[in-house]
This record gives structure tokens, C-alpha cells and sequence, in this order.
């Protein structure tokens, strides 16, 4: 049974927030410089009223304190607008479900389950063995393929599902015309750094209108989780974008770096994005045997691919990338570099458009 239509719903949401690998496992949310003092909005106190004392009569104003927290104040607007924006799409989506039910006669559960559950065909026989084989030393002892294959049906159908459902909900919103006119805060001046375009590079040459340099870590759940937003950036800017790719595994990765090194080994070799897809299309495997079978599946030349992995000929490489995103201000991955204005966390593609068209623009005058 599928589940009620509010948790589908909020599943979907919650994936698409922004949110980030740091040392503290926390949400990062996109940077700016800082800000001249914020507004005070109702219920705060008045700029010059005294928020502290102390000393020989020095003083600290409420103006004074959020001239100081000014970037934070604007990120913390910035979440608050992302998550009434990502509240107010949801709410949209299950009138829309809920509408369409009603109109076939169904149940929100049976509409569901009639247009996404069975409209994904069920693995195949084969791969559900083939995931339980893989999976033995993991498994409780004892296990069973007849009382594990259930749960891997549902491991193996979960990302088709939510990409049916993802594709039923824009479909819905389409046919409605749905229009969102959430008013957004403004967006402060937008602060550039200056970021090295060297890597593995793909989409336009280099020169194009826009040039995004990423940096991810081939650990971090939410770097794989981005790849739908970047994907969809490069199909819909086509050579108006040129997108570079640089490393930042994180230390509390510990596979990250010898991944990364992978990747451009597979570079030599000229399979850096097939090894990139393959590296976050199963973050689970990440040991240097399963670099090794990756690089075999991949088709690579397999004594030149693991000569390179062993030798660490390509650490230089991820430590330069690495001292480059701290200097940019990196502190969490992924983290984009829109012609240098920082976009970080898995953001959704709106963000990424924002600023693309912005600079679209710009380029155009």
C-alpha cells in the first residue's frame, strides 16, 4: 500500500531542501557579503534602542548587532522564504492530487497507487538476486532471499517511483497553470570570488557566457543528490554553460579522497564523467576493490587505471582542489561557483536559474 498522500508528498519536499556535507552534518546555505543593517520588522525593537551595556557608559544598539550578524540574518531570510516556497508547492500539489482524485472516483491513496506504483515495473528477477549476493555480509544471519526480497523491491523501485511521482506532480501543476506569487526577499549584492576553472569540464568551451565550478565530495549524500539539479542546468543551458568540476572530499569521508582519485584516473583514460556518474550512482561502494571494479565495468585499461589509483600520482591534484575551496571560502560540499557568486547545499534548479539568467542578462548587455 502506497503511503497517504501528505508523507509522498513531504518525502519529496524534504529531498529537494537545501542541505549540505560539513563537519557539523548541517544544512549550508548559500553565502553573500555583508549586508547593511536589516529592517526592524514588527514586534522588534527600533534601531537605536541599547541592547547592552557595559564599561564607562559604552553601549551596543540593536542597529550595531545586526550590522554585525548582517550575512547570517540574510541566510536565515533567505531559509525562511526556501521553506514557505517549498511548504506552499506542497500544499499546491495535494489540492491538485486530491482534485484529480476526486474526479476519477478514486482515493488519493488509489490515484497514487494507480499512477505511480503501478506504473513502475517491478525489477527483474535477476538484479533483486543479484543486489542480495551483494549484500550477504551485511545481512542479518540467517537471512533469506524470500525474507529480504521484499525490502529490496522496495530499495530497488524507490528512485523510479519518486521520479514518477516528480514528473505526475509537474504534469498536475502544469494542467492547472500553477502560478507562485510568494513575494521573495530581496537578494543581497552579489559577492564574487575568484575561482580557478581547472578540471574535468563539460557543456560549453571554455569562454561560454557562464562557467559553474563544483565542489563535491564523491561521499557526501547530498553532492549525489545535487547531480539532478546540475543535469537539468546542462540540458537546459546547453553551450550557454560550461561546467567544471573540481574535488573536496571531506575528512570525515574516508573514501572520499582515494574516490576522488579515482575519477581522475578515469580521466587519463578519458571516462571522468562515466566514472563520476557511476561514483555517486552508489555512494555504498567505495573501497579501492570497488574503485578497481569500477574502472573493469567502465571498460578502462585496468593495470594503467590501478597503477594510477595505488601510485597516489593523483593526490597532488585533490589537495590543490581542496586548498583552492578553502581559500574560496568552502566549508561544506557541493558548493557552486556561478561565475563566482557561491551557491552551496543540494540546491534545487531555481536557484541555479536565478543567477544563471541574472548573468545571462549581464553577458547580453
Amino acid at each position: 500500500m502506497l503511503k497517504p498522500t501528505r508523507v509522498i508528498l513531504a518525502a519529496l519536499l524534504a529531498a529537494s531542501l537545501t542541505a549540505g556535507c560539513n563537519k557539523e552534518k548541517a544544512p549550508v546555505t548559500a553565502q553573500g557579503p555583508a549586508a547593511t543593517a536589516q529592517q526592524a520588522t514588527a514586534g522588534e525593537p527600533a534601531p537605536d534602542t541599547v541592547v547592552a551595556t557595559f564599561g564607562d557608559g559604552q553601549k551596543i544598539t540593536y542597529k550595531e548587532l545586526n550590522e554585525k550578524i548582517a550575512e547570517p540574518l540574510s541566510n536565515l531570510e533567505k531559509q525562511k522564504f526556501q521553506l514557505r516556497k517549498r511548504g506552499l508547492e506542497g500544499m499546491v500539489t495535494e489540492k491538485l492530487v486530491d482534485a484529480e482524485a476526486k474526479k476519477r472516483g478514486m482515493t488519493q491513496e488509489q490515484f497514487l497507487k494507480a499512477e505511480i506504483d503501478d506504473k513502475v515495473p517491478a525489477p527483474p528477477e535477476e538484479k533483486i538476486k543479484e543486489v542480495f549476493d551483494g549484500a550477504k555480509g551485511q545481512l542479518p544471519p540467517g537471512s533469506t532471499y524470500e525474507q529480504m526480497k521484499p525490502q529490496i523491491v522496495d530499495f530497488l523501485t524507490q528512485q523510479p517511483k519518486q521520479e514518477r511521482a516528480q514528473a505526475l506532480f509537474s504534469e498536475l501543476r502544469k494542467n492547472a497553470n500553477v502560478q507562485i506569487t510568494l513575494p521573495e526577499p530581496p537578494r543581497p549584492p552579489a559577492e564574487r570570488k575568484q575561482v580557478a576553472a581547472t578540471g574535468a569540464a563539460k557543456g560549453g568551451k571554455e569562454g561560454a557566457p557562464v562557467t559553474i565550478v563544483e565542489f563535491s565530495d564523491f561521499q557526501c549524500p547530498f553532492c549525489s543528490r545535487a547531480n539532478a539539479s546540475v543535469d537539468q542546468v546542462m540540458k537546459e543551458y546547453g553551450d550557454k554553460v560550461r561546467l567544471v568540476f573540481r574535488h573536496f572530499p571531506l575528512d570525515f569521508h574516508k573514501n572520499a579522497p582515494k574516490a576522488a582519485e579515482a575519477a581522475l584516473c578515469a580521466g587519463d583514460q578519458g571516462k571522468f564523467w562515466e566514472m563520476h556518474d557511476s561514483l555517486f550512482g552508489d555512494q555504498q561502494h567505495l573501497e579501492i576493490a570497488d574503485l578497481k571494479k569500477r574502472a573493469a565495468d567502465l571498460k578502462l585499461d585496468t593495470a594503467k587505471f590501478d597503477k594510477c589509483l595505488d601510485s597516489g600520482e593523483k593526490a597532488s591534484v585533490v589537495a590543490a582542489d581542496t586548498a583552492d575551496g578553502k581559500k574560496a571560502g568552502v566549508t561544506g560540499t557541493p558548493a557552486f561557483f556561478i561565475n563566482g557568486i557561491l551557491l552551496s547545499g543540494a540546491q534545487p534548479f531555481e536557484e541555479f536559474k536565478s543567477i544563471i539568467d541574472e548573468e545571462l542578462k549581464t553577458a547580453q548587455k
